[in-house]
C-alpha cells in the first residue's frame, strides 16, 4: 500500500513556516545586527517573517491556439 500524497514529507520543508525555533531567530537577529554577545537565548525579541507569495504557472493558451 502506498503512502497518500499529502502526508509526504518531501514537500514539508519548502513550505513556508510562521513560527521559527530558537537558533533560526537568532540567526535572524544576526543578520539584522540585532543580536549581540552575551544575549540571553531566552526571551528574544519578535523576528518578522515574510511570506512569500508563489504565482499560479500559466497553462499553455489551448495548445498554441488549437494547432
Amino acid at each position: 500500500m502506498s503512502i497518500d500524497r499529502s502526508l509526504k514529507s518531501a514537500g514539508r520543508l519548502l513550505r513556508q513556516r510562521n513560527v521559527l525555533k530558537r537558533h533560526e531567530r537568532i540567526a535572524k537577529l544576526m543578520e539584522q545586527d540585532r543580536w549581540q554577545e552575551g544575549m540571553s537565548p531566552l526571551g528574544l525579541p519578535k523576528v518578522r517573517v515574510p511570506k512569500i507569495v508563489v504565482g499560479k504557472k500559466k497553462k499553455k493558451k489551448a495548445k498554441e491556439e488549437g494547432s
